[in-house]
């Protein structure tokens, strides 16, 4: 047993045995966990990925979807084709994290420098700052809703909907500052409800529609195709959608270590979130497309956002309820995915200075000042421009990480160096010149169609060139690249330092 790690139990844990506290690299938050504080289960990860699915951006996306132009089962097929392709970058880069306890900006130092790190976990964490305002947004509008079922003068207070972001915010807030260990329970506690709330709304939908074949039947009703114009074929729709599947969840394919360097083995880690991820993502889907479809039969227009919706009940307490889920959905969401990440990577800027709950009210600051009611305000924008787009700048980071841990390390760090300023991972001044050019070039062929998608109405350009139709392959073309050019530039490193 070497002086520098020790061996736990027969699941390849590392343990960081020396003190490396003194190094500014460290803190208290981004030390790696020991091994007694390892004890997420099976349930425990699986219940982290029903709590962050189930969410109404999960509940529209196959409408937006459909509303291009796919029928139900295309839309289901592409977000499970989606989300279990990154599935596998997520298990890859979780690996890490469940062996060596380590977040995502630790981990980012090995491939990237103990300095540029940074640049990774700043691409990131302004990717979590917008989400979080996303779905704050979101949260406050249900809060929003149930006030005016409550009191029907709420409508004509100034900025109501605002005052309720607000009120949301800050309760986010109160609970960012009792830290992360609240989280597991808030999980755990809250996937059967939202489980549970969910079965009920479809049960709703189906029952006052007349049943599921009647509904299914509907959905092409959904679909916004300009009459004057061929309908779009699904291989048209396909690469766009697949992409913004994959790109819904690839932020957290990069910081997923945040989450199983708490993990009791490297199977919890595996099956909880292959149980959670893609099968959770897919049936929250389909409830949205099949209640929002009911929702024409039953009303006699599309009602694709679940806050709305609760508006058309009557009762006081069934409102009550769904704003109860909704509330749960929004917050369960936000504090896992869009708080524990950006909390580390701006406490990674200067360890001793920033804490993780320092970094929390950055990222809730940072979330209302990227103004999300405009992000989330048009469904095709919100596909073709918000997802896509940052997906390329995830897979190009996301190509560098596994190509460092998985080919060049083979799995192997010095736990102790990713703490010391000088230590193997210094590199160059602290970055590895090598993974910031492989992530450039990789982002490069993307970037002139991401900007004729960010300046089109809706985001779907007319007559796609080469570089719009690269750009809907983002996140798979900036992750071959960078994969592929960091191999390259890092093997002939290590051969340069053999044959010295």
């Amino acid at each position: 047993m070497s002086a520098q790690t020790q061996a736990a139990q027969p699941t390849d844990f590392v343990e960081l045995n020396e003190d490396v506290s003194h190094s500014p690299l460290w803190n208290h938050d981004l030390a790696p966990t020991t091994i007694n504080q390892r004890t997420w289960t099976t349930y425990n990860i699986a219940a982290l990925w029903i709590g962050m699915s189930v969410v109404i951006t999960t509940y529209t996306l196959a409408g937006g979807f459909i509303e291009q132009g796919m029928n139900w089962w295309q839309a289901m097929l592409t977000i499970l084709l989606g989300n279990t392709i990154v599935l596998i970058p997520m298990i890859l880069n979780a690996h890490a994290g469940t062996k060596y306890g380590v977040s995502f900006p630790v981990l980012c130092r090995a491939s990237f420098g103990t300095r540029g790190a940074n640049i990774a976990a700043m691409a990131r964490a302004i990717v979590a700052c917008g989400w979080f305002g996303i779905q704050t947004w979101i949260g406050g509008e249900a809060l929003d809703g149930l006030m005016k079922m409550l009191w029907s003068g709420w409508v004509n207070i100034p900025a109501h909907q605002f005052i309720m972001f607000g009120l949301f915010w800050l309760i986010q807030v109160v609970i960012i500052v009792r830290g992360i260990e609240g989280i597991k329970y808030l999980e755990s506690l809250s996937a059967p409800l939202l489980l549970g709330g969910g079965a009920v709304l479809l049960w709703w939908a189906v029952s006052e529609a007349g049943g599921m074949s009647r509904v299914l039947d509907s959905v092409s009703l959904l679909q916004n195709i300009d009459p004057s114009k061929p309908p779009p074929s699904f291989w048209q729709l396909f690469p766009p959608a697949l992409t913004a599947s994959v790109g819904y969840w690839a932020t957290l394919s990069l910081n997923i270590p945040d989450f199983t360097r708490y993990a009791k083995s490297q199977r919890s880690q595996m099956l909880g979130q292959a149980l959670g991820l893609p099968t959770t993502m897919t049936a929250f889907a389909f409830i949205g497309v099949a209640t929002t479809s009911a929702t024409v039969l039953i009303f006699g227009r599309a009602i694709p956002n679940p806050v709305e919706l609760v508006g058309q009940f009557n009762s006081v307490w069934i409102v009550l309820f769904a704003t109860i889920v909704i509330f749960l959905a929004q917050l369960t969401t936000n504090m896992a995915a869009n708080v524990v990440s950006p909390s580390n990577d701006f406490s990674n800027l200067n360890p001793k200075k920033i804490s993780y709950v320092m970094g929390g009210l950055i990222t809730a600051a940072i979330g209302v000042l990227m103004m999300p009611w405009k992000l989330y305000s048009d469904a095709a924008a919100y596909i073709f421009t918000w997802l896509i787009g940052y997906s390329g700048l995830m897979g190009a980071i996301g190509g560098v990480m596994i190509c460092d841990y998985w080919v060049i390390r083979k799995q192997t760090l010095s736990l102790k160096d990713l703490f010391l300023v000088n230590g193997a991972y210094s590199y160059s001044n602290g970055i590895n010149w090598r993974a910031v050019v492989a992530m450039a070039l990789a982002i490069a062929p993307v970037v002139p169609g991401f900007l004729r998608a960010a300046t089109t109405a809706g985001g779907v350009v007319a007559n796609p060139n080469f570089f719009d139709n690269i750009y809907t392959y983002a996140w798979f073309v900036t992750f071959a690249i960078s994969f592929a050019i960091y191999f390259v530039l890092m093997k002939g490193e290590i051969k340069s330092k053999v044959s010295n």
